[in-house]
C-alpha cells in the first residue's frame, strides 16, 4: 500500500463538523500545526487513514476564536494548548485546558515576534511589490496603485521649493529610521528576556523564513 498526502483549505466554520465526520469515518488524528502568516495564522489539521495523510488548512486572523476538537480527539488538547501559548490563538472548549500555562514562557506568544531581520525583509518585499504595481499601472496607462495619502504628499513636495522639499524629505526619513530603530530595540529586548536557547531558535527560524520571502520576491522580478 502506497503512502500519499494532500492539503486542502477548510473554513473555520466547518472545522468541528469536519473533524466529527473524520472520526465517524475512522480517520486517526495526527496533529495540528500552526504557521505564522502575514494575515494571521494557518492551522494545519492532519488526519490519516489507509496510508493517506490528509491535511486541512484553516486560515484565521489574529482575533479569531477556534473551536476545540479535543471532544472528538482527546490528543488534540496538547496541540491546542501549545498553539494558544506560542501563537496567541484563542481555542474554545479544550478538554484539558492549561489556560496559558502549558509552557513556562518569558514572553507572551513568542512565535508571533518579528526579528529586525524579518521586519526588514518584509518591508523590502512590500516595497518591491509596490514598485511592481506602480510600474504595471504606468505601462498600462492607468493611475498608480500607491496609497492616496502618499500620492498627495508627493504632489505637495513637488510643488514646494526644491531646497525646502529636500529638508522635509530628510526629516521624514530621519523620523522613519528613528521609529524603526526603536521597534528593533523593543523586539531585541523581548528576545533577550526569553530562554537563550529558545531565543536563538526563534531568531534562526524567523531569519530563515525572512530570507525565503526575499528570495521569492526577487525571483519573481
Amino acid at each position: 500500500m502506497g503512502f500519499r498526502q494532500d492539503f486542502e483549505p477548510l473554513a473555520l466554520s466547518e472545522l468541528h463538523g469536519f473533524a466529527e465526520s473524520r472520526r465517524a469515518e475512522g480517520w486517526r488524528y495526527v496533529q495540528t500545526l500552526a504557521v505564522l502568516t502575514e494575515e494571521g495564522v494557518d492551522l494545519v489539521y492532519s488526519f490519516m487513514k489507509d496510508g493517506h495523510l490528509a491535511n486541512s488548512v484553516v486560515s484565521i486572523g489574529r482575533d479569531a476564536v477556534v473551536p476545540s476538537i479535543s471532544d472528538l480527539f482527546l490528543a488534540a488538547f496538547v496541540f491546542e494548548n501549545e498553539i494558544h501559548d506560542l501563537f496567541g490563538v484563542t481555542v474554545e472548549g479544550i478538554a484539558i485546558d492549561f489556560e496559558g500555562s502549558f509552557y513556562q514562557l518569558a514572553n507572551e506568544a513568542p512565535m508571533t515576534i518579528l526579528s529586525p531581520e524579518q521586519a526588514a525583509a518584509r518591508e523590502k518585499a512590500r516595497k518591491v511589490a509596490a514598485a511592481k504595481a506602480a510600474k504595471a499601472a504606468k505601462e498600462a496607462g492607468g493611475a498608480s496603485d500607491a496609497p492616496a495619502a502618499e500620492g498627495g504628499l508627493e504632489a505637495k513636495l513637488a510643488a514646494m521649493d526644491p531646497e525646502k522639499a529636500a529638508k522635509v524629505r530628510a526629516a521624514m526619513e530621519a523620523k522613519a529610521k528613528k521609529e524603526a530603530a526603536a521597534k528593533d530595540a523593543e523586539l531585541e529586548e523581548r528576545l533577550k528576556a526569553m530562554d537563550p536557547e529558545k531565543a536563538a531558535k526563534v531568531r534562526a527560524a524567523m531569519e530563515a523564513k525572512a530570507k525565503r520571502a526575499v528570495s521569492a520576491e526577487e525571483g519573481g522580478e
